[in-house]
């Protein structure tokens, strides 16, 4: 399946086409003719053997359209099949994994839906097999709310007595060397809120931790991410939604630019510091806003202070700006908590 998206208005509109070919007459070779007639679409049954002189089929018409440079073609994402057999040049395991939710609060909402994928890969970001896949609904204990529906699709009939199955999701769990999600701060708070499975496990945020910029991309939403690669999908379903990030992890973009996946995984080994601003100057917390500070309401066990995240290098260049802007005192000593990929992104 594809989708055609035009850079400029059609002067008219064809019948909606259900065949699997979309036939055109050789008159509409000219696409902004006044006049476009279309051939009505012929069974497959009913076709000749041999297709007549003038006659497009599906990669012609993509061909044709993308040669106008007045279209962008989207391709329907193909889910990638699991191995039977694993290759042993990729020797660590990955799980993607997404979450919907009754809310946004880990605390009082729960998870209606998982799905998680997982793959092998190796240190240069090269996926190798898909070796699972799963897709569980969940019945909350609660009526799920009506925004929540419209987002995602689910109903309160579609999880009556449905359970995730823990079995399968530990199959593909503890094997899994690093864990991905695309807002991992939103999904690994409510993994371990509803299994101690998720805990002790490396994560890493395709969200956060990737410089899409960097590749071309103007957003990282994945639908976005999905368009600008040529591809949509169904979103707000977990498991489609896996495979999307799979496809958007491994894109090449560019001949000297490692793949997203590899870079998401150095991220993932490095060591980051976050820095708790404590009992600084109520007047100046929009400066430290303004530098990527964040508030943090004492739950959890935090400090109930500004706080940032900075990777390990950075962090004499922060306390300096601290010591010197905010404190002015320069024996200032703000709390820290030196975070790795197994702490990062919990709640």
């Amino acid at each position: 399946m594809l989708a055609v998206m035009t850079a400029g208005p059609l002067h008219a509109k064809s019948p909606a086409m259900t065949r699997p070919e979309i036939l055109v007459t050789p008159a509409q070779f000219d696409m902004f003719a006044e006049v476009l007639p279309v051939r009505e679409a012929i069974p497959v049954s009913d076709r000749p053997s041999k297709r007549p002189a003038g006659i497009m089929d599906e990669a012609d018409m993509v061909s044709h359209l993308t040669a106008t440079g007045r279209y962008r073609i989207l391709h329907k994402l193909p889910p990638r099949q699991v191995a039977q057999t694993l290759r042993p040049q990729f020797p660590m395991f990955g799980v993607i994994l997404d979450t919907e939710t009754t809310g946004l609060n880990h605390r009082k909402d729960e998870i209606i839906e998982i799905g998680a994928i997982a793959f092998s890969f190796d240190d240069e970001g090269r996926i190798g097999d898909v070796t699972g896949v799963y897709g569980g609904l969940r019945q909350p204990s609660v009526p799920i709310p009506p925004d929540i529906t419209r987002l995602t699709g689910i109903t309160d009939e579609m999880v009556a007595g449905q359970t995730i199955d823990m079995e399968a999701m530990r199959s593909l769990i503890e094997p899994a060397d690093l864990i991905i999600a695309h807002n991992a701060g939103f999904d690994r708070p409510f993994c371990e809120t509803f299994s101690s499975l998720f805990s002790n496990k490396a994560w890493a945020c395709s969200n956060t931790e990737i410089d899409w910029s960097s590749r071309g991309f103007e957003g990282t939403k994945l639908g976005y991410l999905i368009g600008q690669a040529g591809f949509f999908h169904d979103g707000h379903r977990a498991v489609d939604d896996c495979f999307a990030l799979l496809e958007a992890l491994v894109r090449d973009t560019g001949a000297e630019m490692v793949t997203p996946l590899a870079e998401l995984y150095e991220a993932s080994q490095r060591c980051r510091v976050r820095i708790f601003a404590e009992n600084s100057p109520f007047d100046l917390k929009d400066h430290l806003k303004a530098r990527g500070y964040r508030w943090s309401d004492g739950s959890e066990g935090r400090p109930k202070s500004w706080w940032i995240e900075v990777d390990e290098p950075e962090l004499e260049e922060e306390l300096r700006y601290l010591r010197s802007e905010i404190y002015r005192y320069p024996e200032a000593d703000p709390p820290t908590r030196y975070l790795t990929a197994f702490d990062r992104f919990r709640a």
